[in-house]
């Protein structure tokens, strides 16, 4: 659907929609010689496509038209208990009642019988990165896109079948494969997408190869040019890479206020954006009514985060209590993720046993901090997934 303003409004009518108006058709026209050419070039590759069986996904799936789900034990997302024998009937791709009764079921259902399975709502991820999730950071450094997209599209599926039919994607290259999942071209969860990252020279987003630094006037990085990272060291810059952000489609906007866990040269600790920078970026933001989440992790990265009006901080593992308050007074959101040590996931980490832990910083070493991270402090609006 259009996002228009006030300035082309007349051209919407009763219904919402300006695809009637004589202008817009006479517009239209004038690429109808184009758009036929177009047309024919990709009939053949879309009659093939055509015989090939379709994939179900989050937003399009191809249901049967009446369901009814029996022998479920039911999680509603509001109760702390399961309702038992409980009867669920789904009408396309929407549930269109509960049934608690017992009841003989239509005559015009298909009926599957569930075994005393637990069914819920689909699991949301605040914090994942679709393109990246799947791929260890040296294919991302060096691979070529194809084998990263094709990891992706396979994690996307897997991501679905998990569980979690809703991601929010935190920054990557993001937009089309969206509307591939949208449309039904591959499986995969809804995608509120922050498109690129932004961030200042050094911080964590940016991956400029050595041979890329110093940067060029007017020439963007390979990091840049696909689309995962927008690196700016000006308001003026920050402004322009936020509404373009928002222009692809963003829902919301991802800031990296320091440096990150995996990336090769930017310390933990550092801190990249001012305040007045965040809030320059949180003032677009706001004007596209949408908000934006600040990567921090030291007291002082998420704290001038908190100042500068983000809505929610991404991580602040490192934080320490005076931060934590914070959080509670201003009303802000924190969507922590709890990291593994070298040693904890040395099960997942076979091909790369040499890489110490000792690369993690001290505090993340500890157990019991890992512990109280996964928790959260008393009073901070949380929203957290473990990296699954």
């Amino acid at each position: 659907m259009f996002r228009l303003g006030r300035k082309y409004r007349h051209l919407v009518h009763d219904a919402g929609c300006g695809c009637a108006n004589p202008l817009l058709q006479r517009r239209s026209g004038y690429l109808s010689d184009y758009s036929r050419r177009t047309f024919l070039a990709g009939i053949g590759s879309a009659t093939v496509a055509g015989m090939l069986p379709g994939v179900g996904s989050a937003q399009t799936p191809a249901p049967l038209s009446r369901l009814l789900l029996t022998q479920v034990r039911l999680f509603d997302g509001k109760s702390d208990t399961l309702q038992t024998g409980v009867q669920v009937l789904v009408e396309g791709n929407k549930i269109s009642a509960i049934d608690k009764t017992n009841s003989a079921p239509p005559s015009d259902v298909t009926i599957m019988e569930c075994g005393d399975r637990v069914l819920m709502p689909g699991m949301i991820d605040a914090h994942w990165h679709t393109i990246y999730a799947a791929v260890p950071l040296q294919t991302l450094m060096v691979g070529d896109p194809g084998i990263i997209f094709a990891s992706s599209t396979a994690e996307a599926e897997r991501t679905l079948m998990r569980g979690f039919t809703t991601v929010r994607d935190l920054g990557g290259p993001v937009f089309t494969f969206k509307q591939a999942i949208d449309e039904g071209t591959i499986p995969g969860p809804r995608i509120f997408p922050s498109g690129a990252m932004i961030t200042t020279s050094g911080g964590h987003a940016d991956l400029r190869k050595p041979f890329e630094i110093p940067a060029r006037d007017g020439q963007l990085s390979l990091s840049e040019m696909m689309g995962s990272s927008a690196i700016v060291d000006d308001v003026g810059d920050l402004k322009r890479r936020v509404r373009e952000q928002l222009l692809q489609g963003a829902s919301q906007i991802k800031l990296v206020g320091g440096g990150g866990v995996s990336s090769p040269r930017s310390p933990l600790d550092m801190t990249t954006f001012s305040e007045d920078e965040i809030r320059a970026a949180v003032d677009v933001a706001r004007d596209w009514n949408t908000y934006v989440t600040v990567h921090a992790y030291a007291p002082k990265t998420v704290q001038r985060a908190l100042v500068g009006g983000a809505a929610c901080v991404e991580h602040a593992h490192l934080m320490d209590e005076d931060t934590a308050r914070m959080f509670v007074d201003k009303n802000v959101w924190l969507s922590t993720q709890p990291f593994l040590t070298m040693d904890d996931a040395a099960s997942q980490l076979a091909r790369v046993r040499s890489v110490s832990s000792s690369y993690l910083p001290e505090p993340l070493r500890s157990t019991s901090l890992r512990r109280n991270m996964a928790s959260g402090p008393p009073g901070v609006p949380m929203c957290s997934f473990l990296r699954h």
